[in-house]
Order: C-alpha cells, then sequence, then structure tokens
C-alpha cells in the first residue's frame, strides 16, 4: 500500500515542474527519469538537525549543508527563538538613513573577530553581490585616493565568486562564464592555481603554494601598478572540486599585496565561519606569529545560519575614509531595498551566539577527526584519488570516465539516505556541525555505497 506521502510528492513535483525553474540545472534533467543524466527533483517537507524528509517520510542526511549554508542545522530551536523575537520588533526598515539594533550588533561583533582590522560592514543579500561590492569598493577606493590606473583585477586559476556579471569578470568556471562571455570585463588569471592536488613528485603543498606564488609575484611585478586587487578563496576552492591550498599562498600574497598596493579580497562566502577549523579561513596564514588580515572580506551562506540571504563585506578604516567627503560622487554608491535587513542580521546574531556559547570550533575539531575515520575506508579504493580534508570540508577525486558519474553518484546517495552532491568527479562532504558520530558514520555508509552503484 502506498504511503499517503506519495501523492503529495507527486503533486508537489508537477506542480514544481510547471511553474519553477530552479538555478544551475538543465531542466529537462528533471522530466527524463530514464535518461543517465536525470536529475531527481526531491519534494521537502520539513527539515530538523541534520535531517531532510520528503512527504513520504523519507529522509536524507544533509551532507552538504543546503549549499553550504546550513550551519547549526534546520529549525535550530535557539536560530527559531531569536527570529520570533524579532519578528514582534521590527521585521525591516531601510539601511539608508536609517538605522536599528541588530545592523549595528553584527558589524561590532564581526569586527571584533577580525581583532578590529576590518572595521566597517557593507550588507547585501548574496555571495555574488558581495563580491561586487568587494570589487566596486576597490575600485572606486583608487579612484578616490587620486589612482586611477589602477582599474584591473586578479583572480586566480579555478577560482569562483558568483554568477553575477560582475562576479563572472573574476571567476574561472568555464560551465558558468562561458555562456555569458561578451557580457563579462574579464580580469586576469593567475595559473596554475595553489591547488596541492598539483604536486609534483616529491612536492609539499607548502612548495606548490611556494611555486604558484611565485606567478603571482611575477604578474605583480608586471602589472601591479594598473591592478587594483587580487580576490581568492582562502585554502578551498568550492567550485573547482573543492581544491585545497597550503596557507602559506594566503602568507605571501599577502606581503606581494602590500609591497605592490594591490587590495587583497577574501572570499570567505563559503569557507567562512568555521569551515575550515577557525573562525575565518584566512586567519591560518600568519606573519610574524599574527594572522593574516585582508583589506575586504567577503561573508555569506552560513553566517546567517543558513535561515536567510545575507551577505557582509568588512573592510579596512582606511578604505572606508576614502570615501568620506562633501560630494556623493565620492561617495560608495551601492545598495538594494533589504541591506541589513534586521530579520537576516537577527538570524546572524542567533549563529555568532551559538558559536561562543557551545565552543563550536573546539567541537568541530572533534568531529573533524571523526570525519576523516569515515572518510579513510574510501581512501582505499582502486578509483579514488587526492583524499584531502581541510576542518569540516572532506573530499575526494573519482576516477572515471562516464559523463554522468555526479547524477549517478548523486541518486544513488539519495537512496541510501544521504544529499550529497558531487562537483563533476569530485565527492565532498560539508555537513552541518551538529552532526553526531552516528550521523558521520552514515555519511560514511551511504558514499560508500553510492559510491560502488555509480561506478557499476
Amino acid at each position: 500500500m502506498a504511503h499517503p506521502g506519495e501523492s503529495a510528492n507527486a503533486d508537489w513535483l508537477a506542480r514544481s515542474q510547471a511553474a519553477v525553474w530552479h538555478p544551475c540545472t538543465q531542466m529537462r534533467h528533471h522530466a527524463q527519469p530514464d535518461s543517465p543524466a536525470h536529475l531527481p527533483l526531491v519534494p521537502i517537507a520539513n527539515g530538523k538537525g541534520a535531517w531532510l524528509y520528503d512527504f513520504a517520510g523519507r529522509r536524507y542526511l544533509d551532507g552538504i549543508s543546503s549549499w553550504w549554508t546550513n550551519l547549526f542545522g534546520h529549525a535550530n530551536p535557539r536560530i527559531n527563538a531569536a527570529l520570533r523575537e524579532q519578528l514582534e520588533k521590527l521585521e525591516h526598515v531601510m539601511l539608508a538613513g536609517f538605522t536599528h539594533q541588530p545592523v549595528v550588533e553584527l558589524s561590532e561583533r564581526l569586527a571584533a573577530l577580525t581583532g578590529g582590522a576590518l572595521g566597517h560592514a557593507f550588507y547585501a543579500s548574496d555571495g555574488a553581490s558581495a563580491t561586487e561590492i568587494a570589487l566596486k569598493m576597490s575600485f572606486h577606493y583608487w579612484r578616490n585616493v587620486g589612482r586611477p590606473e589602477k582599474t584591473e583585477f586578479l583572480c586566480l586559476a579555478g577560482g569562483y565568486h558568483g554568477e553575477t556579471v560582475g562576479a563572472l569578470a573574476v571567476t574561472d568556471v568555464a560551465l558558468f562564464k562561458d555562456a555569458y562571455a561578451p557580457l563579462v570585463r574579464h580580469a586576469a588569471r593567475v595559473l596554475p592555481s595553489p591547488d596541492a592536488r598539483l604536486a609534483e613528485a616529491g612536492e609539499t603543498p607548502a612548495a606548490v603554494a611556494r611555486r604558484a606564488a611565485a606567478d603571482l609575484e611575477r604578474h605583480l611585478q608586471e602589472h601591479g601598478t594598473r591592478t587594483a586587487a587580487l580576490i581568492l578563496e582562502p585554502l578551498v576552492q568550492g567550485a573547482a572540486g573543492m581544491a585545497m591550498h597550503d596557507p602559506e599562498y594566503l602568507r605571501l600574497a599577502r606581503i606581494l599585496c602590500d609591497h605592490h598596493e594591490v587590495h587583497l579580497i577574501c572570499d570567505e562566502i563559503a569557507v567562512g565561519c568555521g569551515r575550515t577549523g577557525t573562525f575565518f579561513a584566512h586567519e591560518q596564514a600568519e606573519i610574524d606569529g599574527q594572522p593574516i588580515r585582508p583589506d575586504l572580506l567577503c561573508l555569506s551562506k552560513g553566517i546567517s545560519g543558513g535561515y536567510l540571504p545575507l551577505s557582509i563585506v568588512l573592510c579596512r578604516d582606511v578604505i572606508y575614509e576614502a570615501f568620506l567627503d562633501d560630494s556623493v560622487a565620492r561617495a560608495f554608491l551601492h545598495s538594494h531595498s533589504y541591506t541589513g535587513n534586521p530579520l537576516a542580521c537577527r538570524a546572524a546574531l542567533a549563529t555568532l551566539d551559538i558559536f561562543a556559547e557551545d565552543d563550536v570550533l573546539a567541537a568541530n575539531r572533534a568531529k573533524a577527526r571523526q570525519i576523516a575515520a569515515a572518510l579513510a575506508p574510501l581512501a582505499a579504493h582502486p578509483q579514488v584519488r587526492h583524499p584531502r580534508q581541510r576542518g569540516m570540508i572532506a573530499a575526494f577525486d573519482v576516477m572515471t570516465d562516464d559523463p554522468h558519474f555526479s547524477r549517478r553518484f548523486y541518486r544513488a546517495a539519495l537512496d541510501h539516505e544521504a544529499l550529497i552532491r558531487p562537483i563533476g568527479n569530485t565527492v565532498y562532504w560539508m555537513p552541518p556541525y551538529i552532526v553526531d558520530a552516528g550521523e558521520i558514520a552514515h555519511l560514511g555508509a551511504a558514499t560508500e555505497k553510492a559510491l560502488a552503484s555509480a561506478l557499476a
């Protein structure tokens, strides 16, 4: 006898396919269940903790934190309570000419987390917007200080910083960029990436980083006078297949950017908020025993706990001060209607409260060891290469010529109660921080079974 929720599943699937255009998706793949490229559309009724549930009661462990956003589980009671309280006070007010308690408190707390190095916060709704804001701030800063020749931007091979037209300029993922190339103002790209997978025989990750930094140095020696900023994802390049690099690259990039008067933009949209083991990924690179700091820092995804769209650009005071003038033309000219939304800021404050009250970074170190243990058996698979981990992010590459591997694996993982969505041939885990040992073990077992099924 069919579960009563199956009819609800079928109804919502049909209605979604008829009315919704899903992101980063070839919609035909949803509608071809017999095709090897089939991408099943999963109707979700509710979520709790690390799990998502459909209308028939089937559950899926959210092994990728719903596109890397959900830090402390679905329907987290503490974040829920904070939002209910905020709803009774203020749902929204424009931030042009007005201010409110959540946005002030969040800005202060984020500045404190940088040791006061990044003293002002500018708000937007999503990661790509944060990238555009950071690029515009850097460009406009150099014009305001009398250096209008500094108009070029520099990114890393394999870097991903969003899919709006401005963000695509510094994104080096062909799938996203090529279709819109005529619209894009292209940036320079540094080759090679510091990706540790590019190591030559006997080469350490730190040596790979130094080799890549030498190419960065050569570029800046030739183009530094015209370069406004270098933008990079610290430690882990997500869309490039969880490409991980040694903190040595960040240390050298900071030194080179200082020497050539180039802004360093750290895009921590995916890797910030504790993902790599420290609250900010860039903190793992040090100069004279102190963590480096970027000139501009982009945050989004996990900063609101995965609850509401929110992004933030933190900047050094010297950048902020360059915009202070009687002329509106010298002000930073960027806005959107929901800038600094009180509900989103309150969700972010509740997220920071959980970090502080639960000593999350310490707890994550223990969970990272459990994740490493769960990943270890997969490393012995004859078709697995480059098993790697940075904090709460784990990944490995699968050697296969099957162009449909990622979809086969995704479907098989769903069959084994896990949401794991490979990037090409890279399988990765990025679970919520509230996963327990049993759920980590489930993730490992589901991955092993899905891998066997996808390769069969």
